[in-house]
């Protein structure tokens, strides 16, 4: 039974064209809308799609968009309704990849035969992929390339394996044409001994940031480190399942046996413990983190790229919330599709100057007064409202669009920051954060400093703020851009301080000015010895490197007392304001308001 889903705004023409298809024994699914729709057609995957043009929120042309631009969805006909059809409007549906049009309304014959038309076009398109296939399966029982690097088999060479291999355990699913002369296949078969395949266990790698190791190491260090990670993941894999190097940074695992889920979750812990060890590189220790997500299918019909995307889409899940691995839910198919129109979204928000920059004042603790703001981004969609950024910038990261992001929110804040001088009765300091690739630009000391020098912001009123993270990736590189900063007059502060990795080692030699005690400790200030330990001996180090210190997310008084006992400098959070835009900015610092300090 063929299924279609109706994407139409206007309840009676949906429920019509329900009630029709169901009466001509199609399955049939209905959306009201056309987020909803892109949603439903990648959790379920329909063999055609009736959508509406003129439709709120997501017309039909932004669902067409999305469909294309997903792998599961791409080739899915869309046939679109429209009230009347204009020739500018179809050629823009045909340049998205619209199969054909009907105008509302329509005749049921004319609605049943457009269907037809399709489906049968599909069909045909089916048995031509299916006559690839089996090509491309000759191809690899003669040896096909495999990837000249790691000299694992390729995405597509796995996607023939795994296509080779269930078809062993289920052939009447393949076509005829597929399934002639496989029987005798030496890959995985029930007449060798192994046990008949009851689920698909698919597991996908990807090493973090793999671009900044090529950019601070070289790409042949980046090279070699791949071989040897796919060295390791061949000891670990060894004979129980099929290895592939799915792109430059990802790497896939297809075990060819029926494990239980705990036994799979037992083998992506040593996974990660294994490639979380330093690898020795040209007389350096590098060190890798990795996501790695998991599907486990027990429905042996799925195509084996549809298989992998759930293990990618898993990996990138379990990445979004910092987890070394997770296991796929279809729940996280929404999530992606919810991801990519934002992603859709992202790319052309900038030109429509959605992107605000807020502000949140900094406190000096021992008089009140405010002595700094620390810029952060905000996206005010037209549609969505406030987005927050934990959402959107890692998808700007993926996409490359945090740096022009990055610089754009650098030249606000310091035109901003120069506007304030006249309100502040002192000099007023604004501190911007820098994403990892703004940093490692090769021109980024010049792009600053022509910023500077085209807003005509005092250097030393400018705050760089940076991660432990992006400053340990390649210390004697960061050494040399932090002095090129600091010789322009602007001042460096680490933010998270004792979140990432352990750099009391290279304190001395970076040339910083501040430290950001992170929230996660400020939080705990109140009811942890081991936060109170653990800020106490920060403000003690900084003070002794003659640092300056700055705490983050306070919200208590019990908080604020805690650190003042403590000798912190200067304090952010909700106890004295949020961000704030920047209309607000100029009202606060107009009125002088101040914190009221509480006594020890």
């Amino acid at each position: 039974m063929k299924t279609i889903l109706v994407i139409e705004d206007d309840e009676t023409i949906r429920s019509n064209l329900l009630e029709i298809l169901d009466l001509e024994g199609f399955r049939v699914l209905g959306a009201e809308q056309g987020v909803a729709g892109v949603r439903k057609a990648t959790a379920y995957l329909p063999d055609l799609i009736l959508c509406d043009i003129r439709m709120p929120e997501l017309d039909g042309y932004g669902v067409l968009e999305a469909l294309r631009s997903h792998p599961l969805t791409a080739a899915i006909p869309v046939i679109f309704l429209t009230a009347k059809c204009e020739h500018q409007e179809v050629r823009r549906g045909m340049n998205l990849g619209a199969d054909d049009y009907l105008i509302k309304p329509c005749s049921v014959t004319e609605l049943l035969a457009a269907i037809a038309s399709r489906l049968t076009k599909r069909t045909a398109i089916a048995q031509l992929y299916a006559n690839e296939q089996r090509q491309a399966v000759e191809a690899l029982q003669r040896g096909a390339a495999l990837d000249p690097l790691t000299q694992l088999q390729t995405r597509s060479l796995l996607c023939q394996q795994i296509q080779r291999w269930t078809l062993e355990h289920d052939p009447a699913f393949y076509p005829t044409s597929l399934a002639e002369g496989q029987a005798s296949s030496d890959l995985v078969s029930n007449t060798t001994g192994v046990a008949k395949l009851q689920r698909i266990t698919i597991l996908c790698l990807n090493i973090h940031r793999f671009r900044s190791i090529n950019a601070s190491f070289g790409h042949a260090t980046g090279d070699i480190l791949l071989k040897m990670v796919a060295h390791r993941l061949t000891k670990l894999v060894d004979s129980h399942g099929m290895l592939a190097r799915l792109s430059g940074d990802e790497f896939g695992i297809v075990l060819t046996r029926n494990p239980q889920q705990a036994e799979v979750a037992e083998l992506a812990q040593h996974i990660v413990k294994s490639i979380s060890a330093p690898f020795k590189i040209n007389g350096r220790e590098i060190r890798i983190q990795i996501s790695l997500g998991i599907t486990l299918s027990e429905d042996l019909t799925q195509h084996p790229e549809h298989l992998i995307t759930q293990a990618e889409t898993a990996r990138h899940w379990c990445k979004q919330q910092g987890q070394s691995y997770r296991f796929y839910s279809p729940e996280m198919d929404e999530l992606e599709v919810e991801r990519r129109l934002i992603e859709m979204d992202l790319t052309q928000a900038i030109e429509r100057a959605e992107f605000q920059v807020h502000y949140q004042p900094q406190v000096n603790l021992r008089t009140g007064e405010v002595i700094g703001m620390e810029s952060l981004l905000r996206w005010n969609h037209p549609g969505r409202g406030m987005i927050s950024p934990a959402t959107f910038i890692p998808i700007a990261e993926e996409l490359g669009l945090i740096v022009p992001l990055g610089e754009w929110v650098l030249k606000t804040s310091c035109q901003h920051a120069k506007n304030w001088q006249q309100w502040s009765a002192s000099p007023l300091r604004v501190s911007v954060n820098l994403s990892m690739r703004q940093f490692q630009q090769d021109d980024f000391v010049d792009r600053v400093a022509a910023i500077l020098a085209e807003t005509g912001l005092d250097p030393k009123l400018l705050v760089l703020e940076l991660t432990e993270t992006c400053l340990m990736q390649d210390v004697k590189t960061t050494i040399t851009i932090l002095s090129k900063l600091k010789a322009l007059g602007i001042e460096i502060s680490i933010d998270d301080f004792g979140t990432g990795y352990s750099s009391l080692n290279y304190l001395n030699s970076l040339p910083i000015d501040a430290l950001k005690i992170d929230r996660s400790f400020v939080q705990h200030l109140a009811t942890s010895e081991g936060a109170n330990a653990i800020s106490t001996a920060i403000i003690a180090m900084a003070k002794s490197l003659r640092l300056k210190v700055v705490a983050e997310g306070v919200e208590t008084v019990k908080q604020l007392l805690a650190l003042q006992e403590m000798g912190c400098q200067a304090m952010q959070g909700y106890l004295y304001s949020p961000a704030i835009p920047i209309a607000e900015v100029e009202i606060l610092l107009q009125a002088d308001r101040r914190l009221q300090l509480a006594s020890a």
